[in-house]
């Protein structure tokens, strides 16, 4: 969250899970950071770029009804689409 308020707001949180509301404009890029467990679901279709603490990148476009599940892990995000991208993330505690 510190790292990227242009990037994320939290909906809800409690002991369980935070539920984090992320919204990328075109070419919006976060600094590495990392998130626990978590589910995401894509609320609109995206274009993004992954890349790990090793400097490993991976490209993914990803549709609108999406849901994925994701270890805990390091990266740097990019939306590298030419339309703002939103995701919820479920980061499980």
């Amino acid at each position: 969250m510190k790292l990227a308020p242009h990037v994320y707001s939290v909906v809800e949180e409690n002991e369980h899970v935070r539920i984090l509301n992320t919204v990328m404009k075109p070419g919006d890029k976060t600094e590495m950071h990392g998130h626990p467990n978590l589910v995401a679901v894509c609320i609109t279709d995206g274009k993004y770029r992954f890349t790990s603490p090793d400097g490993q990148t991976m490209e993914v476009e990803l549709k609108a009804g999406m849901a994925m599940c994701f270890p805990a892990a390091e990266h740097e995000t990019e939306n590298i689409g030419t339309a703002e991208g939103q995701v919820i993330l479920v980061e499980l505690k």
